[in-house]
């Protein structure tokens, strides 16, 4: 081995729904500098071993978003990973396409749905009477109307958001951790005039299938931070006309709950989320959690040093609504 590289063992999904029964994963062992991106690996591996290899790439400089893939399970670019880091923390590379989209051959995904559900957020701007387009061109802006879109404009569409979303894997309606950062960038922008019909559209569900996870933002090639963003929008729906269904009624009772006590109590966010019908079928979930945990019926004592708590709900009530 020549001074200055490292043994590389990589394992590449093979996948070609239209000929095989399963997927398989195919091993192949390199010698590169640890400072090798993945992708230049898979093209090697593509030139010198298997050509059949399918995978999608075009500018090799983290700005096309196209090598978005799964890289010792989590979701990035492989033209920004190097092989190095990965090979100290796994001993090996395991590579897999993006996940919560079909594959289509190997490394390379359908993202329709990735699409459609950005498509149906109307990602462009809508006449605003108040600030009208001189000759059909939009409105310039000021620096701090800029400022508010925050990172949004640095995405690139990747998908690696969408692909490390448990949201999307448990309901593939949900619009996506993109798709909301760019709702989040026309919601703020002061040229467009569809801000309450955006917000109210995309309310029911949409958003509070949101975890807080924040495996998108993780996942972020360029630190747009969709997590963030997305938790802006639920303050703006609820500010709009306040908290009207499931997710949102138990944000504004969990805040509120936390609040009174400086402890949870979860007996009393139940009654506070859903009415006394809903409450119904909430029963035999209940009576297992109580059969655990059978405390969570109890009303628990307020804590010490509460008014230190009353003190940060203080802070945060005055706290300007942009800078949240």
């Amino acid at each position: 081995m020549e001074a200055g590289l490292v043994k590389a063992p990589i394992e590449v999904y093979r996948f070609d729904p239209t000929h095989d029964r399963a997927p398989r994963y195919d091993r192949f062992e390199l010698e590169l500098a640890p400072h090798t991106p993945v992708l230049t690996a898979l093209l090697k591996i593509r030139a010198d071993s298997d050509p059949s290899l399918t995978m999608r790439y075009s500018c090799r400089s983290s700005i096309c978003g196209s090598c978005a893939m799964v890289i010792n399970s989590k979701s990035r670019l492989a033209c920004q990973t190097p092989i190095g880091p990965e090979l100290e923390r796994h001993g090996r590379i395991v590579i897999d396409p993006m996940r919560n989209m079909p594959v289509l051959r190997d490394l390379v995904v359908e993202m329709g749905g990735f699409w459609g559900n950005y498509r149906k957020l109307e990602p462009h701007l809508i006449d605003n009477p108040e600030r009208p387009m001189p000759e059909g061109r939009p409105s310039s802006m000021s620096p701090e109307e800029v400022e508010r879109f925050k990172e949004t404009p640095r995405c690139i569409a990747c998908g690696a958001c969408y692909s490390a979303c448990p949201a999307v894997e448990h309901d593939a309606a949900f619009p996506g951790p993109m798709s909301l950062a760019k709702l989040y960038r026309f919601v703020v922008d002061p040229r467009d005039g569809g801000q309450r019909e955006r917000l109210l559209k995309i309310q029911p569900g949409g958003l509070w299938l949101c975890l807080r996870c924040h495996l998108c933002t993780e996942a972020c090639p360029k630190d747009v931070r969709p997590s963030e963003r997305i938790r802006d929008l639920k303050e703006m729906a609820i500010a709009l006309q306040g908290a009207t269904e499931h997710g949102s009624k138990h944000a504004v009772a969990f805040k509120e709950n936390i609040r009174e006590r400086g402890v949870l109590n979860e007996f009393k966010l139940v009654r506070q989320t859903y009415n006394p019908i809903e409450m119904l079928g909430q029963v035999p979930q209940g009576l297992k959690i109580r059969r655990k945990k059978p405390e969570i019926t109890q009303t628990p004592k307020p804590i010490e040093g509460l008014a230190e708590v009353e003190k940060l709900y203080e802070i945060l009530d005055d706290e300007p609504e942009a800078t949240k």
